[in-house]
């Protein structure tokens, strides 16, 4: 899904101020209008996937701040993806937050709930992310029954229709009031909306039609990936009921810190020590990338603060083409304890320097320029 360059804050209707609270609560006056399951609007689809997104930015602090500072460029540029938009799995969440009554009345139009999606995390290491890795990511999840086939019932035994609610798994209560009626429908407490009643549970699963299993899923990481963002496994996480599809599983990346590296975007930063001397005459000194270790040949003259950049050895671009670059800072070590015949060689050579020596130094804007070239 492509994201929308239309302001979030005016697709929700709340101002650029708003608090969690107020983001949330128009979120969910929208989602009850624009739903296709709800409106009639031939673009509805795409209205509901544009507040989706729109809530998806501005209810994390991280993508609400860069999107706040930069907009969509800032997003895009920072690897920000819009989830996978699944229709059934947000009325099952809608149902949780406004009752069953909302969308689709707790249960699927084909009677059948989806299985819930479910969370799992996984720790690379930061040249694994530059790379791309494969991992098995380890989670427990709710599998049909094998006995039963997610029907809660002991084979070669009936299932007969929930005497509470006549099969449908919901009861409707008519209220009369000077305004009209008004209709409120909730899931059936005694078959808790599946509109069935076991005669004999499943020995397996009690009923439940599902067990818990524990299951390890190989996932392939991609080069370029940022710290806290998902992947998908469409299909892999719990079981629905009964014979409904399963949710999905969402794996977090998290990227282990590298003493070397500070990344930012796609730039990493790291910085190299230079004796004094070294930095005047110039020195070739091995540096870290995230390809392996380099020689890095320094010219005389190197100053303090100077930035060296080594194009195009940064990270990966995320789901595009090239590299973002590998700045590297340069650190002078003044010493700090010198012998007498030290400091009498620098004496002498103080004396015979002048302004040629030295050079113009470079302003401090200057330099702040060149960092970010």
């Amino acid at each position: 899904m492509a994201t929308t360059d239309r302001d979030y804050y005016e697709l929700l209707g709340v101002q650029r101020n708003a608090n969690d609270a107020d983001i949330k609560r128009a979120f969910r006056r929208l989602a009850r209008e624009l739903h296709p399951d709800v409106s009639e609007a031939p673009d509805a689809d795409e209205q509901f996937r544009e507040v989706v997104e729109a809530y998806e930015v501005l209810s994390n602090t991280e993508t609400r701040d860069l999107y706040d500072r930069y907009g969509h460029a800032g997003l895009r540029s920072g690897g920000f993806q819009p989830g996978h938009v699944d229709f059934g799995s947000l009325a099952d969440l809608f149902s949780a937050f406004f009752g069953d009554d909302i969308l689709l009345g707790g249960r699927g139009r084909s009677g059948r709930t989806r299985g819930a999606d479910l969370a799992a995390t996984v720790e690379i290491e930061l040249v694994e992310a530059a790379q791309g890795v494969a991992r098995d990511v380890p989670f427990e999840v709710a599998a049909t029954c094998t006995r039963c086939g997610g029907n809660g019932a002991e084979p070669g035994t009936e299932i007969a229709a929930c005497p509470t609610c006549d099969g449908t798994g919901r009861l409707q209560q008519v209220t009369r009031s000077v305004f009209g009626e008004f209709v409120r429908t909730q899931t059936c407490p005694t078959c808790s909306g599946s509109g069935r009643r076991i005669e004999q549970p499943c020995t397996e699963c009690r009923g439940a039609g599902r067990v818990v299993e524990e299951r390890a899923l190989a996932i392939d990481i991609p080069p370029g990936i940022h710290h806290g963002q998902r992947i998908r496994l469409s299909g892999e996480g719990h079981a629905g009921l009964p014979g409904g599809r399963a949710g999905d599983v969402y794996v977090e990346v998290r990227i282990r810190p590298d003493e070397r590296f500070v990344r930012e975007g796609d730039d990493v930063f790291t910085t190299i020590d230079l004796t004094f001397t070294q930095a005047a005459l110039g020195a070739t000194l091995p540096i870290p990338t995230l390809d392996g270790e380099e020689e890095l040949e320094l010219p005389p003259g190197t100053q303090p603060g100077q930035i060296v950049v080594l194009d195009g050895r940064g990270m990966p671009v995320l789901h595009g083409r090239g590299r973002g670059d590998q700045r590297i800072l340069v650190n002078v070590l003044v010493p700090r304890r010198l012998t007498d015949e030290q400091r009498r060689l620098l004496r002498e050579f103080e004396e015979h320097a002048d302004a040629a020596t030295y050079g113009k130094s470079e302003g401090f804007f200057d330099k702040l320029k060149s960092a970010f070239r």
